[in-house]
C-alpha cells in the first residue's frame, strides 16, 4: 500500500507591507489506511484554506488522526488545535490531550509508508516527513523554503548542520520535495 498525498496549501512569503509580512506554511495532507496526518498546519489566510480542501478529499477535522510540526515556529503550527482527536508530533516527543510522552522523532513510524526523521537546520529541532507514494519517496521538510532557497537560510543557527541535512534528504532519492514556504520540487543532486 502506498501512501495519499494531497497539498492542502501550498506555502509562500509575501513581500513587506506596512503591517508586516504574508506568510504561509505549505500544509500536507497524507493518508495510508486509517492514519490520517496533516504536515504543518500553520498560518494561512484562514482556516477554511485548510479545512474547505480537506471537506473536498471527504475529511473532517475530527478523522485527523496525527499531526506532524517540522518545526515549532508558529508559522508552522498555529491551526493544530482544528484537529481536535490528534497526536501531535515534533522532534522530541508526542503529545494527546494532556498526556506528553518523551519520544525522539528520528526514525518514529506513523504508518507503513509515513516516517519522521531529525533533518536539523532552519532550526535545531526541524524534522521532516517521509512519505511513500507510488512515485517514489516524497519528503515534506524546512530544508528549504522553497525551490529558489535561500541557500543560506537566514534563520539556521549553524548552516553546516542545514547542508548536512539537504544531503541526507538527497541520499534518500526523493522524487519531490515538498518545502516549508513554496512548491513542490524535484529535488537536484548535487
Amino acid at each position: 500500500m502506498s501512501v495519499s498525498l494531497h497539498v492542502l496549501q501550498v506555502g509562500y512569503v509575501g513581500d513587506e507591507e506596512p503591517l508586516g509580512m504574508r506568510v504561509g506554511s505549505s500544509i500536507t495532507y497524507l493518508t495510508e489506511g486509517d492514519v490520517h496526518v496533516v504536515v504543518d498546519p500553520g498560518l494561512a489566510p484562514s482556516q477554511r484554506h485548510i479545512l474547505d480542501p480537506l471537506g473536498a478529499l471527504g475529511v473532517a477535522p475530527a478523522e485527523v488522526t496525527d499531526v506532524v510540526f517540522s518545526h515549532q515556529h508558529i508559522d508552522h503550527t498555529l491551526n493544530a488545535a482544528l484537529f481536535p482527536n490528534a497526536r501531535f508530533h515534533d522532534f522530541a516527543a508526542i503529545y494527546r490531550g494532556d498526556l506528553w510522552s518523551d519520544a525522539d522523532a528520528e526514525g518514529r513510524v506513523l504508518s507503513d509508508g509515513i516516517r519522521l526523521i531529525r533533518t536539523p537546520g532552519h532550526t535545531v529541532e526541524d524534522i521532516s516527513t517521509l512519505v511513500s507514494t507510488e512515485a517514489g519517496l516524497v519528503v515534506c521538510t524546512h530544508a528549504w523554503w522553497t525551490a529558489d532557497g535561500p541557500d543560506e537560510d537566514p534563520y539556521a543557527p549553524d548552516m553546516d548542520v542545514l547542508r548536512r541535512s539537504r544531503d541526507r534528504i538527497r541520499a534518500l532519492g526523493p522524487v519531490m520535495v515538498i518545502p516549508g514556504h513554496g512548491a513542490a520540487f524535484v529535488p537536484s543532486i548535487g
